[in-house]
């Protein structure tokens, strides 16, 4: 029986880029960073890019990280479309909250969620 998680992490080809991508775009704290192993600090989560690792470019499955915006959903997804975030839709509505997709920098699949109001 699994008691929790222990590790998340991405693969990734390019690591500057995709620092970049996680403390710029998104906002989040490098809390250490090497050529081929860096780590981000998303809310207490710590995320992993893995360098050592072939990144996949396709869309073909495969975890998917989920991130809380700050703000209102509308508002996160336009600053990470201003900051040139790979948006792979629209806001999508569901009775158990809001999602829209995005890609990071390395092709990784990504997204914000929102609960539902009320």
């Amino acid at each position: 029986m699994a008691s929790g998680v222990a590790a998340v992490w991405v693969p990734v080809t390019d690591m500057q880029r995709a620092v970049a991508f996680y403390r710029d775009t998104l906002g989040l704290t490098v809390t250490d960073e090497s050529d081929d192993w860096s780590e981000i600090d998303a809310n207490g989560l710590m995320i992993g890019l893995n360098g050592r690792e072939p990144a996949s470019s396709s869309s073909g499955g495969g975890a998917v990280i989920t991130f809380q915006p700050d703000g209102s959903i509308e508002d996160e997804l336009a600053s990470i479309r201003e900051r040139g975030a790979d948006v792979q839709g629209e806001i999508s509505e569901h009775p158990w909250g809001k999602i829209v997709p995005f890609k990071d920098s390395e092709g990784n699949d990504l997204q914000f969620y929102a609960p539902p109001q009320g």
